[in-house]
């Protein structure tokens, strides 16, 4: 579009608000008109700064990306493949779990102590042993 469309854009915008405006003040109020005097200067805001064109512009690119996101068999591809990744990595996470989480267990339980009763063993420091002394003396273990 050239200049001239957007400035003919731009004014029928601006006069449609303008009559909108004019209803708003004259039926609901101050605050109405206000309101709607502000929205019918946004149009003539957007020519002036050039963005009427920057948002169309933007706009169009995202139809034509969603267009061919829609009809393109490849973009269908990449989707069901990009589907298929995030499954396997979810599988992988839980087989992966499944392997290591028992075993992970057995080897963080300590050791069962003399006798076999399940009880752990305490370590074989020096200070342990004192701790454990103590505690038999007192029939605690």
């Amino acid at each position: 579009m050239d200049d001239a469309a957007w400035a003919a854009l731009t004014l029928s915008l601006t006069v449609a608000g303008g009559i909108w405006t004019w209803f708003a003040f004259r039926n609901r109020g101050l605050a109405s008109g206000t309101r709607a005097l502000g929205f019918t200067l946004l149009p003539l805001a957007a020519y002036l700064t050039k963005t009427l064109q920057m948002f169309t512009g933007i706009a169009g690119e995202i139809s034509d990306w969603a267009g061919h996101l829609v009809w393109s068999p490849v973009v269908w591809l990449g989707i069901v493949l990009a589907g298929v990744s995030v499954v396997l990595i979810g599988v992988s996470g839980r087989l992966r779990a499944r392997e290591v989480g028992p075993a992970e267990e057995r080897r963080s339980l300590p050791p069962v102590g003399p006798g076999g009763k399940g009880r752990p063993a305490l370590a074989e420091d020096d200070d342990m042993a004192d701790i454990e002394a103590l505690l038999r003396k007192r029939g605690i273990k």
